[in-house]
């Protein structure tokens, strides 16, 4: 594990049109000391092919290929087996980076010695067109505070493998809510997760695709709630009622 290097893994399928956009944010930050970690999650499409070109004009891209697929957990899990970094951050493969977000990040998380930060976000189209909304990052957030609002989003995270062990940076897989489930697990483990209330990341919705997945998104929470954290019919019920609403109110 190499001191101040940080690890940048993106989970990558079937992304060949947003990839681009995402690779070069990462090539345009302003702290320079990183890997970029491409993991391919048995794309169909030309992802494989643009992955490559980065590797061969960049000595700090790596290209890494899961066997079968198996969702963004099984390549970032991939990813973390691979990670030389002292540093671990994710970058879904259609997210934007702001240029100075790790050097922000990078300095507010070594400033306070946390564990786990995350930042704020803002809202934009498909072809990352800003919506001019931005969810907020709380100060501090914890086991309690995630089962009632997935404020969290995995682009904006960064975690110091010194403090909290990989074993609880891995995502489980198979799990509708991978990247709330794994925030759930290092949390429920006593660490806290802090906020740096700076748009350092945007999110990129595509047309439709939350009204259109809503009913699954549901399905999601109800499993994270009742099947991962095995909390009671009327608990899991509660919390994806809180949490849907949470969710609402941050795109407004």
């Amino acid at each position: 594990m190499t001191d101040q290097l940080v690890t940048v893994i993106i989970p990558v399928y079937n992304a060949e049109k947003y990839l681009p956009r995402t690779i070069d944010s990462v090539l345009r930050q302003s702290y320079t000391n990183w890997e970029l970690l491409l993991v391919d999650d048995c794309s169909t499409d030309h992802s494989r092919e643009l992955m490559q070109q980065y590797e061969k004009q960049y000595d700090n891209v790596h290209c890494y290929y899961c066997e079968k697929n198996g969702g963004p957990a099984q390549a970032r899990n991939l990813g973390i087996d691979h990670a030389q970094g002292q540093y671990l951050a994710f970058v879904d493969s259609d997210d934007l980076w702001v240029p100075h977000k790790l050097e922000r990040q990078l300095m507010f998380l070594k400033k306070h010695d946390y564990a786990f930060t995350f930042t704020s976000y803002e809202f934009a189209d498909e072809n990352a067109v800003s919506t001019h909304v931005v969810a907020h990052a709380p100060v501090q957030v914890g086991y309690h505070d995630l089962l009632k609002s997935s404020t969290i989003a995995p682009s904006t995270t960064l975690f110091d493998r010194k403090k909290i062990p990989d074993k609880l940076l891995k995502m489980p897989v198979g799990v509708a809510r991978e990247d709330a489930a794994t925030w759930m697990q290092i949390t429920r483990n006593g660490y806290s997760a802090y906020g740096l209330d700076e748009a350092l990341t945007i999110y990129c919705r595509h047309k439709g695709a939350y009204s259109g997945n809503k009913i699954k998104a549901i399905i999601g929470k109800w499993e994270l709630y009742h099947k991962v954290e095995q909390l009671s019919t009327v608990k899991s019920l509660y919390y994806v009622i809180v949490n849907t609403w949470a969710a609402v109110l941050r795109r407004i």
